[in-house]
């Protein structure tokens, strides 16, 4: 007797839950269709949600981000699994069988309602990466606010009970009796017909940026940090004060291309946005610390996209921000300062500014972990470490394996617009495959 095959599985799994995640969530969850999205961190919102305001509108980030973030994390069609990972995918198109671990919050969610005491009372207090280490939080903690899930983890590396046995003060505290210091990862199993992978981006490694100071030097700094020191949910509220020693900067310094452009100390590829980030940060600042001088310098400015030349030409007219084209050379301390030296390609002359906080404009890398998944996954990566679209000039969504798609920065850098754009796009490949396997 032949055993009758399976229907094609008309289900999708997202691996990726930032705004081109979200985006392709939200448009096949809307069509009628259930949606699998997993992603690492124990809330959604990727990058997006560490942003202050974004460009060339300066509209608040997460006034845009949230509203996204509620209704994924409350759509009857979207299945929300995130602290988990994506452990393994068998089959092909139409029938992918997946693994999914999920990793131990050490709180048991379904009880937890939320409430922030657990935080407040924790005594443990550690450098936050959400705040790209210019802030702190506690061992028990909520990526932010506004996090979605609004559900906190325990971190065990630094949890004084799972060092030294014990604390417990969250446990105590808690009146519904969520903490679970007995919680273990389990691993699940599902089904689904197509894949859409938005693992996102990282920012170029600390210690391959030494020439600059960072990781060296606390005033010098990313541009994710500078994001958090002007977020109004950031460890200093919205104020601009350097790392060192909480005084507001008088005179910062914007380096564009630390790591970008540079094929012997960073990578070789412009990473896309950062021309316009940097004007944006130079803008903010001012407008943060009107007395304060905005310096930036860069190779050439490379603004592509709808409003972005006006608004660059904004933050030096109206703003005041002096642009200087020129490579830095030399970032040190002196005193309380820290000195910039580097060359006015226009002029010839050298150059040396004394800054009280520097702000690297960092290149744009593959996400951590990008490499292990695509192998699983049999996707190929393309010379710079991203991953390679079946052809970028017609398929550029599309993988060399059928089923499995691509949206956002993990095929290459992209801004918020391009990587919504290629969310729908990718929603869209899905639903089509969906309609063709629903016809009879």
């Amino acid at each position: 007797m032949v055993e009758k095959a399976e229907p094609l599985c008309r289900r999708a799994l997202i691996i990726g839950a930032g705004i081109a995640g979200m985006q392709a969530a939200l448009d096949i969850a809307n069509s009628g269709y259930q949606v699998i999205l997993v992603d690492k961190e124990p809330s959604i919102g990727g990058r997006m949600a560490q942003l202050s305001e974004t460009f060339p509108t300066l509209d608040c980030a997460q006034c845009i981000l949230t509203p996204r973030t509620v209704e994924v994390g409350h759509h009857d069609n979207i299945e929300l699994l995130t602290y988990s990972e994506v452990e393994s995918i068998e089959g092909g198109i139409g029938d992918f069988r997946v693994r999914i671990r999920r990793k131990p919050a050490y709180v048991n969610w379904d009880l937890c309602t939320g409430c922030g005491l657990c935080e407040e009372k924790c005594p443990k207090r550690v450098v936050s990466e959400f705040e790209r280490w210019v802030g702190k939080r506690k061992a028990i903690y909520t990526l932010s606010p506004q996090a979605v899930p609004n559900k906190p983890v325990i971190d065990a590396e630094n949890c004084i009970y799972f060092v030294e046995g014990k604390c417990r003060a969250c446990e105590k505290f808690c009146s519904v009796e969520a903490i679970d210091f007995e919680q273990e990862e389990y691993s699940i199993e599902e089904r689904v017909g197509a894949v859409i992978l938005a693992t996102g981006y990282d920012l170029y490694p600390t210690d391959g940026l030494g020439q600059y100071g960072y990781g060296r030097l606390p005033d010098v700094i990313d541009g994710l940090a500078f994001e958090r020191l002007l977020s109004a949910s950031g460890p200093t509220t919205g104020q601009v004060k350097r790392p060192s020693d909480g005084k507001i900067p008088k005179e910062v310094v914007f380096v564009q291309c630390a790591g970008s452009r540079d094929p012997e100390l960073g990578v070789p590829y412009c990473s896309k946005f950062c021309c316009m980030y940097t004007a944006k940060h130079a803008m903010l600042y001012k407008h943060r610390v009107p007395d304060g001088q905005a310096y930036v310098f860069y190779i050439d400015i490379r603004a592509a996209g709808k409003g972005y030349e006006e608004f660059v030409r904004r933050a030096m007219e109206e703003d005041r921000v002096l642009y200087l084209r020129g490579k830095v050379s030399k970032i040190f301390q002196n005193d309380d300062k820290v000195i910039v030296w580097g060359t006015d390609t226009l002029s010839g002359l050298p150059l040396e500014v004394a800054a009280d906080l520097v702000v690297l404009a960092t290149a744009t890398v593959p996400r951590d972990g990008a490499k292990e998944l695509g192998r699983m996954l049999g996707i190929e990566a393309d010379e710079c470490g991203f991953y390679a679209e079946a052809d970028g000039n017609m398929h550029p969504l599309e993988t060399v394996r059928p089923g499995i798609f691509l949206a956002g920065a993990d095929s290459g850098p992209k801004d918020i617009p391009e990587a919504v754009a290629q969310g729908s796009g990718a929603a869209a490949k899905v639903l089509s495959l969906f309609a063709r396997w629903s016809s009879p």
